[in-house]
């Protein structure tokens, strides 16, 4: 925008400068010429009084070099009875011209070399018309015309270069406050929410500035009061729970039993890290600072370890893969464990009982993969699934899983997608960049690495054939 107010203004300036310029020019040039002639017309009538006296070339020598002329003027008399036609001094215009001044009677200009010449016709005592010739050089024509173009064209510069250094810091003064507010928007879009914009500028801008520091205003306090509302809710939640872990230390002795009491403690758990989060000022989704995360490749080995003993009460064959080595992915452990929570519940959720589920870990250069994926009815409509609060359509689905799993995978750049897996049911493949880049701060590292990264997501993206 401050360019562009530079580039009208200058092209106006310039349009008004070439507007007054030129035809002053033209004016100044007009003026000299004038002037040049005029000072040739007054010679010509200090020789006329002497014309009008006496014809004899002597005395009108003398009457020439008294007037000063010099070689500039010269005297052109008309034959007579005694003698012919007389020219005083040096002759420079053609003789049809002078004769064309001396039949017409009346004063004329004709160009000669180097110049010009004005005739000037003067009545004799005889009655013939003698012509007066006065040379003006081209040097008086122009005398004075280049200094003065030489000042206008220094002042009109002088205009542009004004106008444009006062464009310049009108235009900065107009930048500056919609640049600070672009900056505000995008801190803002990434999750900087105490910044706010001065409000300074013209009046638009600032009036632009109140209403985004009036918005970022109400972001905050609209957020506080979401978190203040999820403690709450989460905080309701400790009732039926205290009931349920005093009903689950009753149940005495046995597999069911400990697991039962098993989930109600990490349930308590969840429910206080819920709230806790919640009353915090900033989430604390991915944890940041290096070596922060967690080892994905342990958190799928306990989880499976705990959801094992339910797919064993429900006849469900299970596989696991991949967790032999340590993968360390940058995510809170509690996250990808309720994430891994949130897909394997869906499996026993939304499949018939005894349906076989397996879960993958693939570590690639700077991407982790991990694979869920069973031989249920699959998901008829996947992207419909992905929508928050849609679900996958069925009783007791609210979609909310998939979009915890979807927002902890983009907050390290990462994505989830759903397709069929090798079991014929649904595989759903969630991948975390190793480095923890979010979408904004992904570079580029050469063919080869991006060549890589797109073998490994084509391997688990290439349709699969159901059995």
């Amino acid at each position: 925008m401050r360019w562009a107010l530079v580039k009208v203004c200058l092209a106006v300036t310039t349009m008004v400068v070439v507007a007054f310029a030129v035809p002053l020019g033209l004016v100044v040039r007009e003026m000299a010429r004038d002037r040049a002639f005029a000072g040739a017309e007054r010679e010509a009538a200090a020789v006329a009084p002497a014309l009008s006296i006496t014809t004899d070339r002597d005395e009108l020598e003398r009457v020439v070099a008294s007037a000063g002329a010099g070689s500039k003027m010269a005297v052109h008399l008309p034959a007579d009875g005694s003698r012919g036609p007389l020219d005083i001094g040096e002759r420079r215009a053609a003789d049809r011209d002078v004769q064309a001044v001396r039949r017409l009677g009346r004063a004329s200009t004709a160009t000669v070399t180097g110049g010009f010449a004005l005739l000037q016709p003067v009545a004799l005592g005889s009655g013939s018309i003698a012509v007066v010739e006065v040379y003006v050089p081209e040097s008086e024509v122009t005398n004075g015309v280049g200094t003065a173009w030489a000042v206008l064209a220094g002042v009109g510069l002088a205009l542009i270069v004004g106008s444009v250094a006062v464009a310049d810091r009108l235009g900065v003064r107009m930048v500056r406050p919609a640049r600070r507010l672009v900056e505000g928007a995008r801190e803002l879009g990434e999750g900087k929410l105490g910044v706010r914009v001065p409000e300074d500028g013209p009046t638009e801008l600032r009036l632009a500035a109140v209403a985004f520091n009036s918005m970022a205003d109400q972001v905050v306090q609209l957020l506080a009061n979401e978190r203040e509302l999820a403690a709450d809710l989460s905080h309701r939640l400790r009732t039926p729970l205290t009931v349920l872990r005093l009903n689950a230390a009753s149940l005495g002795a046995g597999p069911a039993a400990e697991q039962t009491r098993t989930a109600v403690a990490q349930l308590e758990r969840e429910v206080d890290t819920i709230i806790r989060t919640a009353r915090q000022a900033k989430p604390q989704t991915v944890p940041a600072g290096p070596g922060a995360g967690c080892d994905a490749a342990e958190v799928v080995r306990e989880r499976m370890e705990f959801w094992s003993a339910l797919a064993e009460d429900e006849g469900r064959t299970w596989r696991v893969a991949g967790v032999d080595h340590p993968v360390r992915i940058p995510v809170a452990r509690a996250d990808l464990a309720a994430a891994l929570d949130a897909l394997l519940g869906n499996v026993f959720r939304h499949t018939p009982e005894g349906t076989a589920f397996a879960v993958d870990v693939h570590h690639g250069e700077d991407a982790v993969i991990v694979l869920v994926s069973d031989a249920g009815p699959g998901i008829p409509d996947p992207e419909a699934a992905m929508a928050r609060g849609r679900g996958s359509g069925t009783a007791g689905s609210t979609g909310l899983g998939l979009d915890i799993v979807r927002r902890l995978a983009e907050s390290t750049g990462g994505d989830v997608r759903i397709g069929g897996s090798v079991l014929g049911g649904t595989e759903i493949r969630v991948r975390f960049q190793s480095d923890g880049r979010g979408p904004r701060g992904r570079s580029h590292r050469g063919a080869a690495r991006r060549r890589r990264a797109r073998t490994l997501v084509s391997t688990f993206n290439r349709p699969r054939s159901h059995p």
